[in-house]
């Protein structure tokens, strides 16, 4: 029990007063001689019993009637709070994430969540709402209730600490405030991590909302599965996370054309291929009819008009090896001397071999720091003769520099698998044992800021470079080198020129970090944008002379194929689809904690605030027991004789 004016109880003791009045009469008593007769004597014994005994009933009486008088006027209360004055605060996050799709009992479990918060929090009680893609501080429910009856899903989940992080800061903190933070989710395991960093002062209550079915079928990638002169296949990989399923259509649309349909029987992973002409150009999905989340059932994908990639090669050597990789197919593959070079082309490419170069002349240098400036890209193979002073005056600007020359023959037998050029599907696994390409012959990298692709058997780099500058440690050469014989060869030289104009893919991921290029010659103001029927975007870019980079992350929202547009002129097509991690419903186990903490009714938890705060004011009831205690006194005086 606690009281509002706990001063007030002092005044208690004023109650030892009367008591010890009764306790010490002052009052003193004479002797008489009276008649010996024996029927006064019992009948004085009598009579003094008796109004001793009344006058410790009154006494008891009057002392509780004035204590229960003093103790409501201090106010005495019940709460669960530690003061009469705290204030409660509530912050309420509510998981608006696409595995919040799933049937409950009551329908999907982000709507009925919905419904039990406008039912359950008092209309014009102050509050602060977020989700995982918007914010609503101090408000009420009466002002948020058509925003909350319309809340959408996003592709883009907080993990549990962001969330609180976040939480934590919509709360005014000024003292004497019960702070209730309310997590609304079906805590799918792919984005809740439960070791969640609890403020002593802040009271977390977890609503687990739990699916009545955890059967889902997924659309889960789609990739090129081979090309050839004529044919493009395209192989769709589907996941099933409830029971067998046989005879699942599978829909492949251009647009809105249906192009292609099959079936298939799937466990829990399965495949189907389509096949498609080589040139088509197409804006296609592939759909799937399933009843549990929706959001997996379409995958959208497009193919746009092939662009070539021009590679440019200043030779001082036999090329051959280069046309062969940089084929008619994919490239615009020029060659050239260093004596007919036309320094006008330069702008017009993507990358820029220099092939075993003696030395590279100043104004080539200029224009090669120009060239990587505009986002091009440059590999540079050297001589066994170079100058060394050239070259370094080029690469000093890349952080790399070329050192010492050795005849000394050396193996290449590292491969880094995490650099850019080789960990996007090259090699199926990691190996060791291969058959090693050599040198006769080789110089010294010298960096500490660029990684290594390729490496000699002493740990010396072979190939060294980043996204736009390439320098190979050696002349490849047939008299220097067997390199040019070695399978390392095309996906190292191939990449490199795919990289160096990094065109849209099949389709791109929501919330991850995209890139992409447009080859495009923009004016001065000129911007680009992505563009479908309903929404108008304009992403990061950054413009060069040949070519805009395009950078996107938790934009575009929704999934679908935008236009990349200039103007009124659509340059190409690049499709968004959502992250399928929540397409797996499996959810964490809350078992572990504190049943204080966890519920699974939003109802049940804001009761539970309810009466946390709630104050059970306990002042009537002793002015009722005084007036009881007054009118048991008035009896005593009236009746007892």
């Amino acid at each position: 029990m606690q009281f509002k004016h706990p001063e007030i109880l002092y005044a208690l003791f004023l109650l030892l007063i009367p008591l010890i009045v009764h306790l010490f009469q002052l009052r003193k008593f004479k002797k008489e001689a009276f008649t010996n007769v024996a029927f006064l004597k019992k009948a004085t014994l009598q009579t003094r019993k008796s109004s001793e005994i009344k006058r410790w009933l009154i006494l008891i009486t009057r002392l509780l009637l004035f204590a229960a008088i003093i103790l409501a006027f201090a106010q005495p209360y019940f709460s669960k709070t530690k003061s009469l004055n705290a204030k409660s605060e509530t912050v309420i996050y509510l998981d608006n994430s696409f595995s919040m799709q799933a049937k409950g009992g009551q329908g999907e479990l982000l709507k009925r969540a919905v419904q039990d918060v406008i039912a359950n929090v008092p209309e014009d009680e102050t509050i602060s709402l977020f989700t995982n893609d918007v914010t609503y501080k101090n408000t009420t429910v009466k002002a948020l209730k058509n925003d909350l009856l319309q809340l959408q899903y996003t592709a883009v989940p907080l993990s549990a600490e962001a969330a609180l992080l976040k939480g934590n800061t919509l709360f005014k903190s000024p003292e004497n405030t019960v702070k209730n933070m309310v997590f609304i989710s079906d805590f799918q395991e792919a984005k809740i991590n439960l070791d969640l960093p609890i403020d002593s002062l802040t009271n977390l209550h977890l609503v687990k909302l739990k699916p009545v079915n955890t059967d889902n079928i997924a659309i889960d990638s789609m990739y090129i599965s081979n090309s050839n002169a004529t044919t493009l296949e395209l192989t769709v990989s589907l996941k099933n996370s409830g029971q067998f399923v046989k005879d699942l259509p599978v829909s492949l649309y251009d647009n809105t054309r249906l192009i292609a349909k099959t079936s298939v029987d799937l466990d829990q992973k399965a495949q189907t291929t389509f096949s498609l002409p080589k040139d088509i150009t197409i804006q296609g999905r592939v759909i799937i009819n399933d009843s549990s989340l929706q959001f997996d059932n379409i995958l959208y994908f497009n193919i746009n008009d092939t662009e070539k990639i021009n590679v440019l090669a200043i030779n001082q050597a036999n090329d051959a090896f280069l046309k062969r990789i940089y084929s008619s197919e994919e490239f615009n593959y020029l060659t050239t001397g260093m004596s007919q070079l036309d320094y006008n082309v330069i702008s017009d490419q993507q990358l820029i071999i220099l092939n075993e170069l003696e030395q590279i002349p100043a104004s080539l240098m200029l224009s090669l720091n120009a060239f990587v400036k505009e986002g091009g890209s440059i590999i540079i193979i050297p001589s066994n003769t170079i100058n060394p002073a050239s070259y370094n005056t080029l690469l000093v600007n890349y952080n790399l520099e070329l050192g010492n020359y050795s005849a000394s023959e050396k193996k290449i037998t590292s491969i880094n698998f995490s650099h850019p050029l080789y960990h996007d599907g090259v090699f199926e696994k990691q190996v060791s044992n291969f058959q090693y390409p050599k040198v006769n012959s080789h110089y010294t990298i010298n960096s500490n800021k660029v990684s290594s692709a390729l490496k000699f058997e002493n740990d010396s780099a072979f190939l060294c470079g980043d996204q736009n500058v390439y320098v190979f440690a050696s002349a490849l050469n047939d008299d220097n080198s067997n390199f040019k014989s070695s399978p390392l060869i095309v996906p190292t030289l191939y990449n490199i020129g795919r990289f160096s104009l990094n065109l849209p893919n099949l389709y791109y991921t929501i919330g991850q970090s995209n890139s992409f290029d447009i080859s495009t010659n923009l004016q001065q103001d000129d911007i680009l944008s992505l563009r479908n029927d309903q929404i108008m975007i304009i992403p990061r870019q950054q413009q060069f002379n040949s070519k805009v980079v395009i950078k996107t992350q938790e934009t575009p929202a929704i999934a679908g194929t935008y236009a990349v547009t200039n103007k009124d002129q659509t340059l190409a097509a690049v499709s968004y689809n959502y992250n399928r991690k929540e397409s797996d419903l499996i959810y964490n186990d809350l078992s572990h904690m504190d049943p204080k903490l966890v519920s699974d009714s939003v109802i049940d938890v804001f009761n539970t605030i309810k009466s946390d705060v709630k104050i059970n004011a306990l002042w009537k009831w002793f002015v009722i027991f005084a007036l009881l205690l007054l009118i048991i006194e008035m009896l005593i005086l009236k009746y007892f004789k």
